[in-house]
């Protein structure tokens, strides 16, 4: 089935991309609802879907009688400080790689009891994000097959410092919201950087524990099975709800959190 995205999320991504391009500044007046229905070939209805989840985000303003306007704050940042392995590793003057472990769409039905809690999806159904814009209908015979729906992305990446395996990312992504999210070369593309640029995060939490690692851990850290390990689970939220959750483990030896008070 060939995967589409939806009108409204196009719109959504290219206003995104205006704004972190410069073209749309902080305060400026970006183009009528009439302007962009015209521009996609959509209804004004679709437009202002797009317009309205953009707002809830923060990224719009929209001023009764005035138009729609980026909003005053910086949305390539986040009140929860997300780190990038890669540019720490860089200004340390480390050579830094990533390498593509697995990358793989979820439907509701393969989702564990841990990312359904996590991602508030049941058992049967998806998630609330998914509306009439989205629903899948089979091909051969019309039906709904919802519960075909792509809920989640998952990505499992390795990030090495010098040739030896430092982190190893294990990524769970709303699929609604970041629709573009699996098809990215995340060798060469950072996913923490492409999910502030493209649906920026209002809070977040973590924890950090220390764990022996697993056998399948272990492999690839490269490192002894039951060797400790520092783990940092992760999730981050976009229009109240949770956008991406992530586990990272380090290798005990080769990786330590710092910073300064």
């Amino acid at each position: 089935m060939t995967k589409t995205i939806p009108a409204y999320q196009r719109i959504k991504n290219a206003i995104l991309d205006n704004i972190h391009s410069g073209k749309w500044q902080a305060g400026n007046a970006i183009s009528t609802e009439m302007a962009l229905a015209k521009e996609f070939g959509v209804s004004r209805m679709t437009v202002n879907r797009a317009l309205k989840e953009l707002s809830e985000e923060r990224v719009l303003e929209r001023r009764q009688g005035s138009g729609t306007f980026v909003a005053q704050q910086q949305f390539n940042h986040t009140f929860v400080e997300v780190r990038n392995i890669a540019q720490d590793l860089k200004s340390a003057n480390r050579d830094y790689q990533a390498q593509v472990v697995s990358k793989r769409i979820l439907t509701a039905a393969m989702l564990d009891d841990e990312l359904r809690r996590k991602f508030d999806i049941n058992k049967v159904a998806v998630s609330s994000n998914t509306n009439a814009d989205t629903t899948v209908m089979d091909d051969s015979t019309g039906a709904d097959s919802s519960s075909d729906v792509d809920v989640l992305y998952e990505v499992k990446i390795i990030h090495f410092a010098d040739g030896q395996p430092i982190q190893f990312e294990e990524r769970w992504v709303d699929a609604q919201k970041v629709p573009e999210f699996i098809e990215q070369d995340f060798s060469v593309v950072n996913t923490s950087d492409y999910l502030i640029a493209k649906s920026p995060l209002e809070r977040g939490s973590y924890t950090i524990r220390a764990l022996a690692a697993p056998d399948e851990i272990a492999a690839l850290l490269q490192i002894a099975p039951q060797s400790p390990t520092l783990v940092l689970r992760r999730q981050t939220y976009s229009a109240g709800r949770v956008l991406t959750f992530v586990k990272m483990w380090h290798a005990g030896d080769r990786y330590q959190f710092s910073g300064e008070l």
